[in-house]
């Protein structure tokens, strides 16, 4: 494990150089195991994060080889939901390594100075993180050391770090013995030293995940050897990790690699859809970020890191959660996050005569949800004016019982209709504060029952002549087209 060191108390700790290459330091941010972080301005004048590499690893050439490489493969990851890097280069001597400059906490200053999250807030966060790690790996990049002081909570969404030094690292354990990775965010093959995969992510995920709705890591504390043996051999402590994402971070903390799903799987399973694009996820997980009111924020006292800080040192949350309290309160809105055995999106239902379709359904979908067989059925979409209606079935075609409260709640008014071209968001309308849409029944549905859901929307414009329906559980549904009713 490498060492952390205590934080600076110099924020504006004078910089020893002009130029780090073309970079203009303007304050030391901190130091850690790999080198030290700087803010620093490029020759265009904008803010990044400058990483400086220890002196005595960048003179090897065994390092400099590695350094190349790693930042070439970095330099690949998508901007999804990630700092991404800028820039690398050698200065002489000198090695170093140029972000993106996040300005926002990190996970673990958030925790420590208010606690768990839940609900909406707990749900972009998985779904952020997840999109980071699709991005991260689609570039064949493994991160290694995912942790929640590596997660930044920028005004537009959580962001992923230092995701382009982890195989760097080796060569500082190779040289000191030291093991590469935190404990408590290590997957049992990192702690018997087997090769590390995508798959070890994935596991960090998940203890991300438990972490942020917990406020503990989910293998507990004490020396490292204590941890790396619970990670091996216990099950994860789960208690008070909220119900609908936790068979997901059951199967993300798999003992067994090969069992884990992929952090696109991950994705997929989050936003009930099938081949989620990383682009889509980041875009829902942005609109979802809602920066608080500031007069609800108050001063905390707790570090939290900036851009590449979180191993060079800590700077104070007066440039973090005090200016800009994390706490959004209406993210349920924007993000339409399903887990697989149990909803976390509310999606109600309306009641309304349903119009059939003479040449048949204008889409299906199948989707298996709590173990559970279902198909959803888009009936008709019909405009009047700017009004369109929407008319759609759910049938339940497995053996077990469903019970929809369990994945739509008491109405359907969380079904969306999506605009790809704009990217267009439609609730359903609603008249005398009541949505237009139909009550859910409060029974359970045996095997080949079927429950009719309508709802009416508002403001769509007349040139649209195909809509996406956004169904929770099934994900968004393209390309229906709108007849004139």
């Amino acid at each position: 494990m490498n060492a952390q060191p205590p934080p600076s108390s110099e924020d504006t700790m004078p910089v020893s150089r002009r130029t780090i290459g073309p970079y203009v330091p303007v304050r030391r941010l901190g130091e850690g195991g790999m080198g030290i972080v700087y803010l620093a301005h490029d020759a265009a004048g904008r803010q990044v994060a400058v990483k400086v590499m220890r002196p005595e690893l960048a003179s090897q050439e065994q390092f400099r080889s590695r350094f190349r490489k790693e930042a070439e493969a970095a330099k690949r990851v998508a901007r999804f939901c990630t700092a991404p890097l800028l820039d690398a280069g050698l200065d002489g001597e000198q090695a170093y390594l140029v972000t993106e400059y996040v300005d926002g906490p990190d996970l673990s200053s958030v925790i420590e100075a208010q606690g768990p999250m839940g609900g909406s807030n707990l749900d972009a966060l998985a779904v952020g993180v997840a999109t980071a790690l699709a991005a991260i790996h689609r570039a064949g990049v493994v991160h290694r050391d995912l942790k929640p002081s590596n997660i930044l909570l920028a005004p537009v969404g959580p962001r992923v770090i230092d995701f382009g030094i982890a195989q760097l690292a080796d060569t500082l354990a190779e040289q000191t013995g030291t093991v590469i990775g935190t404990p408590s965010y290590m997957s049992p093959e990192q702690a018997r030293g087997e090769a590390v995969t995508a798959a070890a992510d994935v596991f960090a995920w998940g203890c991300v995940v438990v972490y942020a709705g917990t406020g503990r890591s989910p293998f507990g504390g004490g020396t490292t050897p204590e941890v790396l043996f619970r990670v091996a051999h216990h099950v994860p402590d789960l208690r008070g990790l909220d119900e609908r994402l936790r068979p997901l971070v059951e199967r993300a903390l798999d003992k067994d690699p090969e069992r884990r799903p992929s952090a696109q799987e991950l994705l997929d399973r989050l936003l009930g859809r099938e081949e989620v694009a990383v682009e889509a996820a980041t875009r829902i997980v942005s609109e979802a970020w809602t920066s608080p009111d500031p007069d609800r924020t108050g001063a905390v006292a707790a570090p939290g890191t900036v851009g590449l800080a979180h191993e060079a040192g800590r700077t104070s949350l007066a440039e973090g959660v005090s200016r800009r309290r994390w706490l959004p309160a209406a993210l349920a809105g924007a993000v339409a996050v399903i887990v697989a055995a149990g909803a976390v999106i509310v999606f109600q239902q309306f009641g309304g005569g349903r119009s059939e379709t003479p040449d048949g359904p204008l889409a299906t979908r199948d989707q298996q949800i709590s173990g559970i067989p279902l198909k959803a059925t888009v009936d008709a979409a019909t405009r009047q004016g700017t009004a369109v209606s929407v008319w759609l079935t759910v049938k339940v075609t497995g053996a077990k019982s469903w019970w929809p409260s369990d994945l739509f709640g008491d109405e359907a008014s969380k079904v969306s209709l999506i605009d790809p071209p704009s990217g267009s968001k439609f609730s359903p309308a609603s008249k005398d504060g009541a949505c237009l849409c139909t009550s859910l029944p409060k029974q359970w549905l045996k095997s080949g029952d079927s429950l009719s859901l309508y709802a009416s929307y508002s403001g769509v414009p007349d040139d649209v002549e195909k809509i996406g329906v956004d169904v929770p559980g099934f994900g968004l549904i393209p390309d229906i087209p709108i007849s004139e009713g």
